[in-house]
């Protein structure tokens, strides 16, 4: 029996609906159904969505056919991730993923999921290298991620394209703070900024970690830190069988030292404000700064030329590399011993000679 032809809706595939309402607001509700039967045969209207798109791909499930070619374009995973995975990251996470789809979809936005293969993304490697090789190798692990959401959203059945295809080369940062670096710029810092470096040395956390601990995360004994990252969980001790680790000291003097303001951040200014990561930069950057002149105007060029080098993320490897393996490993939150070996360790094994 032939189908009557749709008088409204001609936009939309057989059985398919379209509701609209006028919302007090002012704005205009839509949303899509499909104009289906029961299993008595009555009339029901199944939801499927205000997403014209993931509407359209429900519509072909339920009419057991292929989903129409136009709703399988890669700009659709991108969309989908950007609303509905992304605002569950780490800010920072959320501009870097950001920044990666903003050049992904220069290339794929218009392309159909199923006709991408590793061809094309060691294409996309091959070009995006020339300007930007690493940050190319980053754009291609946040592509095959968005890949494995689209093979979960059904999109797709292909193996993942990306699996498999060579990444660019990158050579880890090896700066080493040695002692001498360190005091220099230790001795130029206000006290929120040792306190920052100290605590950053101590635990070996991120940044955006130590910048976040607060008097409340001290429990039992230890340092309660939820990585923001990774969201893994640690208990840095304060004290050893009864004595205070060195961690601990640092922060009793913090407890300590006399504020305006009596905050909850445990790196805080004197008047109480807590810093965040541009005032810390500052602080950093000021230090530094006077610290480099110093040795400089005392003739210590090698040094001065070293302690311009340094920043502050230096400061997690620096406590990666001055403890064993497996302590550092498991201080840094990694499951492998083979990331801190990798990319945080900065000295080398210290060995005995031959004879």
């Amino acid at each position: 029996m032939q189908m009557r032809p749709k008088t409204v809706n001609r936009d939309l595939p057989p059985r398919m609906l379209r509701r609209t309402r006028t919302l007090k607001s002012g704005k205009v509700w839509e949303s899509f159904y499909y104009n289906g039967k029961d299993a008595s045969g009555r009339r029901v209207e199944i939801a499927l969505g205000p997403d014209l798109n993931e509407a359209k791909r429900k519509w072909a499930e339920l009419e057991c056919r292929s989903a129409p070619v136009e709703t399988g374009l890669m700009r659709f995973v991108f969309d989908r991730y950007l609303r509905e995975i992304l605002p569950t990251k780490a800010p920072k996470t959320q501009a870097d993923y950001r920044g990666s789809i903003d050049m992904l979809r220069k290339v794929f936005d218009d392309v159909p999921v199923d006709a991408i293969s590793p061809q094309h993304i060691a294409i996309y490697r091959d070009k995006r290298s020339q300007k930007a090789a690493v940050r190319a190798n980053r754009e291609i692990s946040v592509f095959s991620t968005l890949w494995n959401m689209a093979r979960e959203w059904g999109y797709t059945e292909k193996e993942n394209p990306a699996k498999g295809v060579r990444k660019n080369k990158e050579t880890p940062r090896s700066y080493y703070a040695a002692s001498d670096v360190w005091s220099a710029v230790y001795a130029q810092a206000p006290e929120e900024l040792q306190d920052a470096m100290d605590i950053n040395y101590l635990t070996g956390q991120r940044p955006a970690d130590v910048l976040k601990m607060r008097v409340s995360d001290i429990r039992d004994g230890a340092l309660e830190v939820t990585q923001n990252k990774t969201s893994k969980k640690l208990r840095i001790l304060l004290e050893v069988a009864g004595v205070p680790t060195e961690l601990g000291n640092v922060i009793e003097r913090i407890k300590r030292r006399p504020r305006k303001v009596a905050g909850l951040s445990l790196i805080a200014t004197p008047a109480g404000s807590a810093l965040n990561r541009w005032t810390l930069r500052t602080r950093f950057d000021e230090a530094r700064s006077t610290a480099a002149g110093l040795a400089e105007a005392a003739g210590h060029l090698e040094l001065a030329s070293r302690i311009r080098e340094f920043q502050f993320r230096d400061i997690r490897p620096k406590a990666a590399s001055e403890t064993d393996l497996d302590h550092a490993s498991q201080l840094l939150g990694h499951s492998k011993q083979e990331i801190t070996r990798k990319v945080y360790r900065r000295v080398g094994e210290t060995v005995k000679p031959t004879k």
